[in-house]
C-alpha cells in the first residue's frame, strides 16, 4: 500500500486524493512496488507493460505540474527523491 506519511504531506486539504502532487505519490509507490516485483520475476511481462504505462502516467502529471505550479513541482522531486 503507499507510504501514508509520504501522501499525506503532499495533499493540499485533509480529503484531497486527486490532485497530481497526489497522484504522483501513488504511481511512485506502486512503480517502486512493481520494480522490486520485477526483480524477482523477470519473465512477468505483463507487469513490465503495467509498470510501463504507470511510469508515463506519473511523467504526464509531472509535466503538468510543472507547467501550472514549478514550487511544488521541485518540491515533489525533493520528497520522492525523484530525478529530473
Amino acid at each position: 500500500m503507499a507510504d501514508t506519511t509520504v501522501i499525506d504531506s503532499l495533499r493540499l486539504n485533509p480529503k484531497d486524493t486527486g490532485s497530481s502532487d497526489v497522484q504522483i505519490a501513488i504511481l511512485t509507490q506502486r512503480i517502486n512496488d512493481i520494480s522490486e516485483h520485477l526483480k524477482l520475476y523477470a519473465k512477468d511481462h505483463s507487469s513490465r507493460r503495467g509498470l510501463l504505462i504507470m511510469v508515463a502516467r506519473r511523467r504526464k502529471h509531472l509535466d503538468y505540474l510543472k507547467r501550472t505550479a514549478p514550487d511544488r513541482y521541485t518540491a515533489i522531486l525533493q520528497k520522492l527523491n525523484l530525478r529530473k
